[in-house]
């Protein structure tokens, strides 16, 4: 498996419109650039039409609901009729109960679509793995947004997250995430154990997004 750089699009002001399209072409382009592979985890509004111009492409966060009378829910069949590759679920930003990731999991698998469960410790990080998501991204959230990157203040919630998800679940990815703002802070993550990132601000509030997710990258597939 490459190396992962999945980018959290969340709501920032360059997560739509013209903004949007301009990054999921960018992210086609480091894709294409560099042996690592790049994930665009989108908000609901315009993950399918990003699809359309880039074909990896999560949604933020599905429902355990069927399709039917569910007014402001997105089910998990909604993601796979509109083309996307995966989804995401239970960030720090949108925490859900572990019956509601289940769920999730469960229908995504038997959809195809891989999904990237987020946690916050070692330990939350073991029990979604235990439920076989695709990949587990592990950031503890008081670095979230931060600019102190995880592999430098807490490296020790890596290693330990890569061994827990390891006992339980061998062959679930683990992405690090928390304030991985440069190529040095991707690359410690990988060499603690990690099989890639997930980042937001970094890429979404940096003046050349382009030339930041080359950044981390390049750092990733150099080990």
């Amino acid at each position: 498996m490459k190396p992962v750089l999945a980018v959290n699009m969340k709501t920032y002001s360059s997560a739509f419109g013209e903004g949007a399209r301009r990054l999921a072409r960018d992210a086609a382009r480091v894709a294409r650039e560099v042996d690592v592979r790049v994930i665009l985890v989108a908000p609901l509004i315009n993950a399918s039409s990003l699809a359309g111009v880039y074909g990896d492409v999560y949604i933020q966060h599905t429902d355990p609901v069927d399709l039917g009378a569910h007014t402001g829910y997105t089910p998990v069949e909604a993601a796979a009729a509109e083309g996307l590759r995966g989804v995401m679920v239970n960030h720090s930003e949108h925490k859900v109960t572990y019956r509601h990731l289940q769920a999730v999991v469960s229908k995504a698998r038997s959809l195809g679509l891989e999904v990237l469960a987020c946690a916050d410790t070692p330990e939350e990080a073991a029990a979604a793995a235990l439920l076989r998501p695709s990949m587990v991204a592990l950031e503890p959230p008081e670095l979230i947004g931060t600019g102190i990157p995880v592999s430098q203040a807490k490296p020790e919630v890596i290693t330990r997250g890569v061994e827990a998800v390891a006992r339980v679940a061998p062959g679930v990815a683990v992405l690090a995430g928390a304030g991985i703002t440069a190529g040095e802070d991707a690359r410690r993550a990988v060499e603690l154990g990690a099989q890639g990132v997930l980042v937001a601000s970094a890429v979404m509030k940096a003046k050349d997004p382009h030339g930041k997710m080359l950044e981390l990258a390049e750092a990733m597939a150099k080990l």
